[in-house]
């Protein structure tokens, strides 16, 4: 595959690249060899979401919000209406029994909230004068409501109509209970999450009965849903040196940044953490450790994808994109975490202290992270990414560009039936 370089790009980190993952220009298992840069935007894109098979939207530092065709590349909408940058976007769809139609809600610095659609540009719905910005943004598309969250927690209507609202620690991490009735909706405080040591960087729902925590200070905390008990608790230590005998672990160790968990996602089945410049697969069933790799990257992974229960994709602050698969292979002489996510603890008596640390040898069934593909084709920090599988994957970054990776063999292919067909209709063939 050729290696397209935009504009160069260097490791924007110290740490040096490890030739393992040097899989040179020959990647045969990806298949994302043809490439398109798409322009638009004037400062950072920090964000993408889906719209359908065929479009996405990005948004990021310079407030615009730009609509886009994953099959050509051509710039549908632009959506201008905010004066600062966006911190929050998402898709809301509307379903009736004939029809169903997705718009766009946006959150900006400006305090403002918007609704878009997306097929027409137009800003449907605007809210201003708020009293802090909004950070993130949830859909409940069941109940036809979307909740906004910062320093205050609202959960607001279809028609963008306040239903309730309630004051928010920043520092806590709290769970609510929405209590929805026919003539009314309201919050309550169940309870706050602070068993972690430290913030509080990625949340994520796994299933009805479960979900997981992960902090800055590198612990990972999965929790039952419906009882809001630890199911498993583990704090990610790493080793001094390969050549320390000793099997207590100082958190001194390791910078925090090496430690951070990032970004978490989950199939239902797996969950893959983000954890400085590494990835851990962590299997939900047997509540064990499947495959890890201590340095994916050459920087802090900022975003990860299970593409399947064997193959997952990450991004880095480095400016890389890479593709990996999970082989039945041993992995290289490298210091493993105590445990991770509870899989020798799964009680936790002290919060300070952790388990003796353990050597690869010492967990069963380990299996390794192989690097597949790399895609190298920013210049910047990539953000995040959203695959429309056989459409393609979008990709956007620091460097104010959003890339269109392709299947260069599929895309061979439609071009040359395109050219038959308008050959057939000139009555060339």
């Amino acid at each position: 595959m050729l290696r397209w370089i935009l504009g160069g790009r260097e490791a924007q980190s110290s740490v040096e690249k490890s030739p393992v993952l040097c899989i040179g220009e020959e990647q045969p298992k990806n298949w994302f060899t043809e490439l398109q840069v798409l322009k638009g935007h004037f400062d950072i894109v920090r964000f993408l979401v889906q719209i359908d098979d065929f479009r996405c939207a990005s948004a990021g530092d310079d407030g615009l919000v730009l609509v886009w065709n994953v099959e050509t590349g051509e710039r549908l909408q632009e959506l201008r209406g905010h004066s600062q940058q966006i911190t929050a976007i998402t898709t809301f769809t509307c379903s009736s029994e004939v029809t169903s139609h997705t718009s766009l809600i946006t959150a900006s610095s400006d305090r403002s909230l918007s609704l878009w659609d997306p097929d027409t540009g137009t800003r449907v719905q605007t809210i201003s004068d708020l009293q802090s910005s909004v950070k993130c943004l949830l859909v409940l598309e069941r109940l036809c409501l979307w909740v906004s969250g910062g320093e205050e927690l609202c959960v607001w209507n279809r028609d963008f109509q306040l239903q309730c609202h309630r004051q928010h620690k920043q520092s806590d991490t709290v769970i609510y209970r929405l209590t929805v009735s026919d003539s009314s909706v309201s919050v309550a405080e169940i309870r706050c999450l602070s068993d972690h040591q430290d913030q509080i960087r990625a949340l994520i729902n796994v299933n009805d009965e479960l979900f997981a925590s992960g902090s800055h200070a590198g612990e990972l905390i999965l929790w039952d849903a419906i009882e809001w008990n630890i199911l498993a608790y583990e704090h990610i230590l790493w080793e001094e040196s390969q050549a320390s005998t000793q099997n207590a672990i100082r958190l001194g160790a390791s910078k925090p940044s090496e430690m951070s968990i990032q970004h978490l996602t989950t199939n239902g089945k797996l969950i893959l953490a983000a954890v400085g410049s590494g990835l851990y697969v962590y299997n939900v069933q047997t509540k064990a450790v499947v495959a890890y790799r201590k340095v994916a990257h050459d920087s802090n992974v900022l975003h990860t994808m299970l593409l399947s229960d064997s193959e997952l994709m990450s991004c880095s602050e480095d400016g890389s994109v890479r593709i990996w698969e999970i082989q039945d292979l041993p992995l290289p002489a490298e210091p493993a975490s105590a445990g991770f996510f509870g899989m020798w603890n799964f009680s936790r008596t002290n919060k300070q202290s952790g388990p003796p640390s353990k050597k690869v040898m010492d967990i069963p069934n380990i299996r390794m992270l192989e690097l597949t593909g790399d895609l190298i084709g920013h210049s910047g920090a990539v953000q995040m990414f959203v695959s429309f599988k056989e459409n393609g994957l979008v990709t956007c970054s620091t460097d104010h560009l959003l890339i269109l990776w392709k299947n260069g063999e599929r895309q061979s292919h439609l071009r040359s039936l395109a050219l038959f067909r308008k050959l057939e209709e000139k009555g060339g063939l």
